[in-house]
């Protein structure tokens, strides 16, 4: 991926579509509270490994919020992921975000639940679904990438590196990515 950002600024946020920002108060404990937040949707992540890679299919992309706090970090390294903004099962979900952004035919059956924690608690509190699927070429039906523009790059990370890439600080990674990881290898890998 080849990101060149210009006029990056900052302004208000009115008439928001996936986050709404709020300032909340109330009493606890009889003290008077308040605190800034943001309302969003909650999400599903996907690790999908590729058995005949022996690797990890991640997604790279560039991530304004992450851009604003760091400039070094043009993009991001995650799972295959997407917004809760429908009313199907969380699979189902997963199983879209699988064919949109990585362009991968995943039967649902075999698209299996890790578990769910809340992402960014102190600020907006979204819970994250996390998802586990195995994927191979017969599988592949397009490019991938993202729908509209989204602008998602594909990266395929060897087993044997995960432990090299979780410590690797120079890459904007997020929590889930990393938790997934563990639970591939003491779930699937040990076995």
């Amino acid at each position: 991926m080849n990101n060149i950002i210009k006029n990056f600024k900052t302004g208000q946020l009115k008439d928001t579509r996936f986050v709404h920002p709020v300032s909340i108060t109330y009493n606890q404990n009889g003290n008077d509270k308040s605190w800034e937040a943001v309302k969003s949707f909650d999400s599903v992540a996907i690790l999908l490994y590729h058995e005949e890679k022996d690797a990890f299919l991640l997604v790279k992309q560039f991530r304004a919020p992450v851009y604003l706090n760091n400039k070094n970090h043009l993009c991001t390294y995650e799972l295959c992921a997407g917004i809760v903004d429908k009313d199907v099962s969380l699979a189902q979900i997963a199983k879209e975000e699988i064919d949109e952004e990585c362009g991968y035919d995943v039967d649902l059956k075999s698209i299996e639940k890790i578990t769910s924690f809340y992402t960014n608690v102190g600020v907006s509190g979204g819970c994250q679904s996390l998802f586990f699927a195995n994927i191979d070429e017969s599988m592949k039906i397009h490019s991938g990438g993202g729908i509209n523009d989204e602008e998602i790059d594909l990266m395929f990370l060897p087993v044997s590196q995960i432990e090299e890439f979780i410590f690797d600080e120079s890459k904007a990674k997020t929590p889930g990515l990393m938790f997934s990881f563990y639970w591939f290898m003491e779930k699937k890998r040990s076995k």
